[in-house]
């Protein structure tokens, strides 16, 4: 199914279309022009160098079919997932289109939300390095709404409106009035995940050329991002914040892991589908790609909070009920930007090459 021609709207919450959240930060003027953190002037002069403009860079030419999978990748990909029940080809295709909708749609969202969280980091930075870098992110957040707008509505014709779960834990962070909440909210977890689940798709939309031009343009930036947040938290939580508000950063990282691990649930899928959630949700629960899919968008978060002294034994507790605890030893995003695949994603690899289903650019490595 070609959708090159399609313009399809984005998909309303319940609400419809506008929300107004109350916000409480203060605005800071910052008289006192001295630079304090060279780093961070350093990632502001790599940002200006690598922007790009997502109408001209964008090869959106390039036609997208969301239901192009063979029905031989199907039956090899299907044995290996060991689904609930067994799907018709036209089912089955329609699985995956919903299942790309539903994640690039969430992308979508946390993406607006970054845009607003961005802006009121200019206002709240205390440093004039970190309002010049926050103001060239602004930009890069538009960019990035206006690049998966267009994908979702021209390309693939399909959306989904914004994850409950997600949807709390934005109003969380856009409604903070302490500035490093608003960076450890986004650029430490919600800009965290992203950076991983852009990641992955490298690997599970490796036929895709279009999502493959926008996902190597965003990831660029978004890695930048998270090493910004790294960057202007690690003194403020390491060195300079007391104990008893330590305590309350670490509340918000578990409540934070818990609403993004159940976005990831994608309960919304099964009824659009007319699938029965009682049968697919224990499915989407426990089968080994889906408990790997999981594991491996936190593989950036896990590192950092470590690098900002906030993997406490609370933390640590969490993280292991969770499978994620593994990625703390990985380099944080101040080292590098690229992310390891977990064992399970990488089992699942290999089984889906032995099978003969063919992933270009996967190296399969720990």
């Amino acid at each position: 199914m070609s959708t090159h021609a399609i313009h399809h709207d984005i998909e309303l919450p319940a609400a419809g279309a506008e929300e107004r959240i109350a916000t409480a930060f203060p605005s800071v003027f910052t008289w006192d022009y001295r630079t304090r953190h060279e780093e961070l002037l350093r990632l502001y002069e790599k940002g200006k160098t690598l922007q790009w403009n997502a109408s001209t860079d964008i090869d959106w030419s390039i036609d997208v079919d969301p239901e192009r999978t063979t029905a031989d990748e199907v039956a090899a990909i299907d044995g290996i997932l060991a689904l609930p029940e067994r799907l018709d080809l036209h089912h089955r295709r329609q699985l995956d289109h919903h299942f790309n909708a539903f994640l690039l749609s969430q992308f979508l969202h946390g993406e607006q939300g970054a845009l607003l969280a961005t802006a009121q980091i200019v206002n709240t930075m205390p440093w004039p390095e970190g309002k010049f870098y926050a103001a060239n992110q602004v930009a890069d957040e538009a960019r990035h709404v206006e690049v998966y707008r267009r994908y979702l509505t021209e390309k693939l014709g399909l959306s989904y409106a914004v994850n409950p779960h997600l949807h709390t834990l934005l109003s969380q962070i856009i409604g903070e009035s302490r500035w490093d909440m608003i960076y450890l909210g986004m650029q430490i977890m919600v800009e965290g995940l992203a950076l991983a689940a852009f990641g992955l798709m490298r690997f599970t939309a490796a036929n895709e050329p279009l999502i493959q031009q926008i996902t190597s343009y965003v990831m660029r930036d978004e890695a930048r991002h998270v090493a910004f947040g790294v960057l202007s938290l690690q003194d403020l939580y390491t060195k300079e914040m007391t104990s008893t508000e330590l305590k309350e950063r670490e509340e918000f990282v578990i409540e934070a892991t818990m609403l993004m691990r159940n976005r990831l649930l994608m309960e919304e899928i099964w009824p659009r589908l007319g699938l029965d959630p009682a049968v697919w949700m224990p499915w989407s629960m426990h089968t080994p790609f889906m408990v790997g899919f999981r594991q491996i968008l936190f593989s950036k978060i896990v590192p950092n909070l470590k690098k900002l002294g906030l993997l406490t034994p609370r933390v640590r507790k969490t993280f292991a009920e969770l499978q994620i605890l593994e990625f703390e030893s990985l380099p944080d995003s101040t080292v590098e930007s690229e992310i390891a695949m977990p064992p399970a994603l990488m089992m699942f690899f290999s089984r889906l090459m032995a099978a003969g289903v063919q992933l270009p650019g996967l190296a399969l490595t720990a």
